[in-house]
């Protein structure tokens, strides 16, 4: 790395508003045009931490976490800087931007005082005491920034660009003044280096206006700093992140010729007419600047609404995603049909995509999958994976899978199973030496057997049963919820394989048996969704209070989790010699006398 001083040089040329440091990659400035790197060689961690604590102070810096903390100094010959910071694992990002905001209230070098120690503070604060001096370290050439100190505490975490050259998808805004802004965590090697889908190509984001809080580049890179799973943008309302399940508003309201502004410009050409037929359209956005998103753009009283799904930049596990490791040996069948269910929102996509990856390194398969949008974009690992888009690549699912039965594929995943059909088509290729696995959004495994079943006219529902009944192997029924923490979402699963046993309740028509066989089902590899609550509970990854919301016999859980069931009946204690159990028997036959009498 450069000395600390050569690069905030940088900060006083003409038109550089931004020092953007990150892990892994070479230190970058930002101009009217976008970004460009200051030196070709890329920054450690370390060297991150050192030149923060050069600026901020050791306490300070120590602070940083996955929350983005922020803070504004004066620096003589810079004139305010606000510097911004999050780290997630060994990456960390930091921001510096020069601000017209906050130079009259900071103090002037001379002035600073000496480091003090850091008050006690709240859970995830903004850091307020003072800094260290930044000229201390770093003599910039010409007027020196001397030392400065840390105005007042922001009031909520900063907005939060990625670290990342934008791509010509982004346009240009040459008078926009982007706001103090925390970095998102790098993207791995294995997110990038290799060709997307026609259907993910990046589509063109248009910075709508140079105000804080108003390009969508700058929101998108926000959501994924702070580690939200969706963003809305919506007339009337400011932008609105999920955060470990609750919406959490950021900046001011945006009104409704802002968020066309911001809205139609990525709409593909193909889908403007369905949008103005259907209300409503779904597609991908890609870019190397922000990562993948699903987008739902839809027409509401208000004007238009958009909804991004943050797509992480890399494959998930299934030990990343916290779900048990014996449902990659589901992937092992060579035919047969496997289901992920749950509602919308609670993971079902990322298992899919971490299931898809276990078969993409350990087997040499060739992968079909049919998306509405394509979701998780997977590398060439040793299968070969080929990944349609509806609306792009295709018409429909079943349009899809009944043409992919003739491309020899020998895994099929299709996005959802919707209609009909779709499940009537998939049924089929699990029956003809597929393995098939895909989605639904039902609440449970014996749920989803009934719905597949009910799909169906009367007629049909007994050759359906048969299907099931031979080629089912597996189904998992998941829910995500709030950690202990309140910083993340963990995930409750119901695990169903498939077995002889469960075959022939499918078979007979008795799936109302299924909760009876899951009770006794632990040796076929079977876990109750309760039970998988309680163990979220026990471990301290979620709290009792939580899990409880989730389950259908609360009680149930907190009997399992504390060992008592609540509101039983204190115990009696045995009597102490046998003359007294001797008298209480004398009083129950008199009692009992009376009664008879």
């Amino acid at each position: 790395m450069k000395p600390l001083a050569e690069l905030l040089r940088h900060l006083s040329r003409p038109g550089i508003t931004e020092l953007a440091l990150a892990s892994g990659r070479p230190p970058m400035v930002r101009n009217a045009t976008g970004y460009e790197p200051v030196d070709p060689g890329a920054l450690t961690t370390d060297e991150l931490v050192k030149a923060l604590q050069a600026m901020v102070g050791m306490a300070r810096a120590s602070t940083v976490s996955e929350t983005p903390v922020q803070w504004t100094v004066n620096a003589t010959g810079l004139g305010a800087l606000s510097i911004a910071a999050v780290r997630r694992g060994e990456l960390m990002n930091v921001r510096l931007t020069k601000s017209t905001e906050g130079a009259a209230q900071a103090a002037p070098a001379a002035q600073a005082p000496a480091p003090a120690a850091a008050p006690a503070a709240p859970a995830r604060p903004a850091v307020s005491a003072p800094a260290e001096a930044v000229a201390r370290t770093a003599q910039v050439g010409g007027p020196a920034p001397a030392a400065a100190r840390v105005s007042a505490p922001v009031a909520a975490p900063a907005r939060a660009p990625a670290v990342t050259a934008p791509t010509e998808a982004f346009g240009r805004a040459p008078n926009a003044a982007p706001a103090a802004q925390a970095p998102a965590s790098a993207p791995s090697a294995t997110a990038h280096g290799h060709a997307a889908p026609v259907a993910a190509r990046a589509i063109p984001i248009s910075r709508a206006t140079s105000a804080p809080g108003r390009d969508l580049a700058v929101l998108l890179e926000q959501a994924r700093s702070m580690f939200a799973s969706d963003l809305h943008v919506v007339a009337g309302r400011p932008p609105l992140f999920r955060l470990a399940g609750e919406l959490q508003p950021q900046d001011t309201p945006l009104s409704p010729e802002m968020v066309e502004r911001l809205l139609l410009p990525i709409i593909p050409e193909r889908l403007r007419p369905v949008l103005e037929k259907d209300g409503s359209v779904d597609f991908a956005l890609d870019s190397e600047d922000t990562g993948r998103f699903r987008v739902n753009v839809n027409r509401q009283r208000t004007g238009l609404k958009g909804v991004f799904r943050v797509i992480p930049r890399e494959i998930p596990t299934l030990e990343s995603l916290g779900l048990p490791a014996d449902i990659a040996k589901a992937t092992h069948h060579h035919q047969g049909l496997i289901v992920l269910t749950g509602p919308s929102g609670h993971g079902k996509t990322s298992t899919l995509a971490a299931i898809l990856d276990i078969i993409n390194r350990e087997t040499t398969h060739h992968v079909l999958t049919v998306e509405d949008p394509v979701e998780y974009v997977h590398p060439r690992k040793r299968a070969l994976i080929s990944q349609r888009e509806v609306g792009s690549n295709t018409r429909t699912f079943a349009s899809a899978l009944k043409g992919s039965l003739r491309e020899d594929p020998d895994v099929i995943v299709v996005g959802e199973l919707r209609d009909t059909e779709t499940v009537r088509m998939a049924l089929a290729a699990s029956e003809t030496g597929h393995l098939l696995i895909s989605t639904m959004n039902t609440p449970s495994a014996a749920k989803t057997i009934d719905r597949l079943i009910d799909l169906f006219p009367p007629a049909d529902q007994g050759q359906v049963r048969l299907s099931l009944s031979s080629g089912l192997r597996l189904i998992v029924s998941q829910r995500l919820m709030p950690s202990a923490d309140g910083k993340r979402m963990v995930a409750a699963a119901e695990v169903l394989p498939g077995s002889m046993a469960l075959g022939n309740l499918i078979r007979d028509n008795k799936t109302f048996q299924i909760p009876s066989l899951q009770q006794r089902g632990k040796s076929l590899g079977i876990i109750r969704f309760e039970d998988s609550l309680a163990d979220l509970a026990k471990s301290g990854k979620a709290t009792l209070e939580t899990v409880k919301g989730f389950a259908e016999n609360p009680d149930e859980i907190e009997a399992m989790v504390t060992g008592k069931r609540p509101g039983a009946a204190a115990t009696v204690p045995a009597p102490a010699t046998p003359q007294e159990g001797a008298r209480m028997l004398s009083k129950v036959g008199s009692l009992l006398g009376k009664k008879g009498a």
